[in-house]
């Protein structure tokens, strides 16, 4: 073979070989999407009760939408816009069914975010899981939102209404070990989930602890007779678990009865403005929580960065909310998070990158984690993204954090 034939093959093999590396590092380039990804939009979407009887959490959606108003101005994430479209579901899950297959295929979102509500997300779980959707960061923490194995695409926010209660019960052996506990709960996953976190805790000593438990439906007009009924039970512990509205009536009717218990409520319905000032400050001071954000009532944090960052945002974006509300701290926490998880996500803005991405968190922070807080971790075999709480007691003005913060020792599977 001539030198001449040689020089050409060479010459031959070099061009091929730089047109494959040519193309590999186009393929490694390539933008990849699905349904409401593009180069300049992520469309996202979720329902929110705006009206009905848990429309003291919409402002935790309006809080949503206006961070990523703010999001936008600055140029968006990874260069595109994010529209987070958000529409009333008044709590009612058939309402909630139309407006998710609304968002899906009408809209055409990319996934479900940060949507509000037990009864409400769990009416859509299975059909989102079908069609393999992102059931993204959803505002709830029942723990059906955390089944990696049932429910793969669907993923909650809040720490787990099962972990919560672990901590309590914890807090409760140590502190009150022998109390007279009488329970009041929302009859569906949220309220029984704090429940069953308590029985599990509490082992044994369950039914020696737990002399009484009262239910309601989120369409009852109140829960007085419940709460009498409570009462008589000759309970001096009461643990709440309720949402807003019916927490507030019985904190309140506990007043009104003359009962004087030990009182515990979720986290859920720790509001001050929604809950515990309308319940009236002389029946609601006392009473003890958890948390896992700062409280922009606190005057610890007023010169925080992150919570200084907080008041800006709501100035400009947000005027009209209560920079003083759980709730919009909340809304701003959890966009905070969505838009961690988008970045992450880069170019490939597919619903199975999305999963991957969300699935696969270590220590995420935000402006609103309190110090001490490991952030948000999760793993393809735990989905709960947060686990530490710390103590709180409202003094009938704002909340106070006490004590050592509190890690819920039991495994996910519990």
């Amino acid at each position: 073979m001539g030198e001449q034939m040689i020089s050409q093959m060479i010459r031959c093999l070099s061009i091929g070989a730089a047109i494959v590396i040519l193309s590999t590092a186009s393929c490694f380039a390539q933008k990849h999407y699905d349904q409401g990804a593009s180069d300049t939009e992520i469309k996202l979407g979720q329902t929110a009760p705006y009206s009905g009887p848990a429309s003291a959490f919409a402002t935790i959606a309006k809080a949503q939408v206006a961070y990523f108003k703010m999001v936008n101005e600055r140029g968006g994430i990874n260069g595109r816009s994010v529209n987070l479209i958000s529409y009333d579901d008044a709590y009612s899950p058939p309402k909630t069914v139309e407006q998710v297959r609304k968002l899906l295929e009408g809209d055409e979102v990319l996934a479900i975010a940060g949507m509000i509500g037990t009864p409400t997300n769990a009416a859509v779980q299975k059909y989102l899981n079908a069609k393999k959707v992102p059931q993204l960061l959803v505002a709830t923490g029942a723990k059906r939102f955390s089944n990696a194995t049932e429910f793969p695409w669907t993923i909650g926010f809040n720490p787990n209404y099962q972990s919560e209660a672990h901590v309590y019960a914890q807090y409760i052996l140590e502190n009150y070990p022998n109390a007279k506990i009488a329970i009041l709960y929302q009859n569906d996953d949220y309220g029984k989930d704090y429940l069953k976190g308590l029985k599990d805790a509490f082992g044994a000593k369950a039914s020696q602890l737990i002399v009484a438990e009262a239910s309601y439906e989120v369409t009852d007009p109140t829960i007085d007779s419940q709460m009498v009924t409570l009462k008589t039970s000759g309970a001096d512990l009461f643990f709440n678990a309720a949402s807003p509205k019916f927490a507030a009536q019985a904190i309140k009717k506990i007043g009104e009865l003359g009962w004087k218990p030990v009182q515990f409520i979720n986290i859920n319905a720790s509001s001050v403005g929604a809950v515990m000032k309308p319940a009236g400050t002389e029946n609601s001071s006392g009473v003890m929580s958890v948390n896992y954000l700062k409280d922009p009532l606190d005057p610890q944090w007023k010169n925080d960065p992150g919570m200084l960052r907080y008041y800006a945002y709501m100035d400009k974006y947000f005027p009209d909310g209560d920079q003083g509300s759980g709730f919009n701290v909340y809304g701003y926490m959890l966009a905070q998070t969505i838009e961690e998880v988008l970045k992450r996500c880069g170019d490939n803005l597919t619903r199975e990158n999305l999963l991957k991405v969300v699935t696969n968190l270590q220590g995420v922070t935000t402006d609103m984690d309190l110090p001490g807080m490991s952030g948000a971790s999760t793993s393809p075999s735990d989905y709960r993204l947060h686990k530490e709480f710390q103590m709180m007691k409202f003094d009938g003005e704002r909340w106070e954090l006490f004590g050592p913060i509190l890690r819920d020792q039991m495994s996910a599977t519990n």
